[in-house]
C-alpha cells in the first residue's frame, strides 16, 4: 500500500490539492477495493469523524475524474471505487455473496476485446463481467 507521501504526490501530480479528507478516501479506496460509498465512509470515519457523507461524494467524484480513482457500476450492484486504474483490467462477482475480485485483460491490449462491428465508434475501453461463485461460497455448499 502506498504511503502518505505517495498519496500526496498522487494528489499534486494531478493537481488537486491536499486536503485530509482526499488523502483519507484515496487512502481507504486502496484499503478496500471494489467497496462501495458507505463502507468508503465508514473507514474514513474512523480518520475524520467529522467528515459528512457529502465530502465523500464529492472527495470520491474528484479522483475518479482525476484518474486517481476508478468507478465500477457492476450489473445489479451499487457503484463501487477501486485505485487499480489505467490498465483496462475486469471484473469477476460472486452470485452468492458479492464478492468482487479483479481479472487482467483475457488477451492483447486495451480494450481486450475486439467489437465484431464498431458502428463507426472509436472504442477505447471493453468492460467484462464475469459472474460465478467465489472459493468460499463453494466450500460452503460442498459441506452442507
Amino acid at each position: 500500500m502506498p504511503t502518505a507521501s505517495d498519496f500526496e504526490r498522487m494528489l499534486r501530480a494531478s493537481a488537486l490539492r491536499v486536503t485530509r479528507p482526499r488523502l483519507a478516501v484515496l487512502r481507504a479506496v486502496h484499503a478496500h477495493p471494489h467497496a462501495d460509498t458507505a463502507a468508503i465512509f465508514g473507514a474514513v470515519r474512523r480518520d475524520l469523524p467529522e467528515v459528512s457523507h457529502q465530502a465523500v461524494y464529492d472527495v470520491l467524484r474528484a479522483l475518479t475524474t482525476a484518474g486517481l480513482v476508478r468507478r465500477i457500476e457492476p450489473p445489479g450492484s451499487v457503484a463501487r471505487y477501486e485505485a487499480r486504474v489505467g490498465d483496462n483490467h475486469h471484473h469477476v462477482m460472486c452470485r452468492s455473496c458479492g464478492a468482487i475480485a479483479d481479472i487482467d485483460c483475457a488477451v492483447g491490449t486495451a480494450p481486450c476485446l475486439t467489437a465484431s462491428d464498431n458502428q463507426g465508434f472509436s472504442i477505447d475501453e471493453a468492460e467484462v463481467t464475469y459472474w460465478g461463485r467465489c472459493p468460499e461460497c463453494l466450500a460452503a455448499s460442498a459441506g452442507s
